[in-house]
């Protein structure tokens, strides 16, 4: 496990994703997540192991304390990365995000000591749950010191908290259907209102109010204002970015 940091810091993050529209969704997750800050970011497993090795200008690799690691990169596999990680003796913590579900590749990851692994698709609830976990992770192992002897109840107690039950996304009083139709809208057409998605699901612009702002809450979709000519600004709703 890397350096635990100081009380009161935050953790740094470096997001190693080749897909831009992911790095950034990924990467927003990051910054909503209190004792959490985006260190970098990089697009295949060169850019990775440079950053994490001090080759790139302007990027300390003692500010990164964990690798969000996608699994597929164009220049290797994210094991590949890993061992590389384990092979220089490079101070941090990985979680890998993928869409592999290969159980072979899952049992070769946690080999190399990833903490934790997140299968695409999810949600902010469930990205959130799993960097929580870690959180709880470090603060147990580290404490204000991690030179000291740990108790065999402070392991068991720390490697349980990476053990917690993920946390799915749930929408109060929207129907899965519902949920699965508005998805379906608003991926073909981001930014609708409330009127505009009541006109296309066929309920009233109330229900689909109540549909979008339960969803909304939940973490599936995004509020935005949007403004007009003249008036108050309407409420534009778009799916949140789900790795898929």
């Amino acid at each position: 496990m890397s350096d635990t940091t100081a009380p009161g810091s935050s953790i740094g993050v470096l997001v190693v994703e080749d897909e831009m529209v992911a790095a950034r969704a990924h990467a927003k997750y990051v910054d909503r997540l209190d004792g959490y800050h985006v260190a970098g970011v990089a697009k295949n497993a060169t850019q990775a192991m440079a950053a994490l090795t001090g080759q790139i200008c302007g990027l300390d690799p003692a500010g990164i304390h964990l690798v969000l690691l996608d699994m597929n990169l164009p220049d290797g596999h994210g094991l590949q990365v890993c061992r590389a990680i384990r092979g220089q003796r490079v101070d941090v913590d990985i979680i890998a995000v993928t869409a592999a579900r290969d159980m072979q590749i899952v049992q070769e990851a946690l080999s190399y000591g990833v903490a934790q692994y997140i299968i695409k698709p999810f949600t902010f609830p469930v990205f959130k749950s799993k960097l929580e976990a870690y959180s709880s992770f470090r603060n147990r192992l580290g404490g204000d010191s991690n030179d000291g002897e740990v108790t065999q109840t402070e392991v068991d107690k720390a490697i349980s908290a990476l053990r917690t039950h993920t946390v799915a996304a749930t929408a109060k009083g929207v129907p899965d259907a519902v949920q699965d139709e508005v998805r379906v809208l608003l991926n073909e057409n981001p930014g609708q209102s409330a009127a505009e998605v009541a006109e296309g699901l066929g309920v009233s612009r109330v229900t689909a109010r109540r549909y979008l702002e339960s969803m909304a809450d939940a973490g599936m979709l995004e509020r935005r204002p949007r403004y007009g000519a003249t008036g108050r600004p309407v409420l534009e709703y778009t799916v949140v970015f789900d790795a898929t």
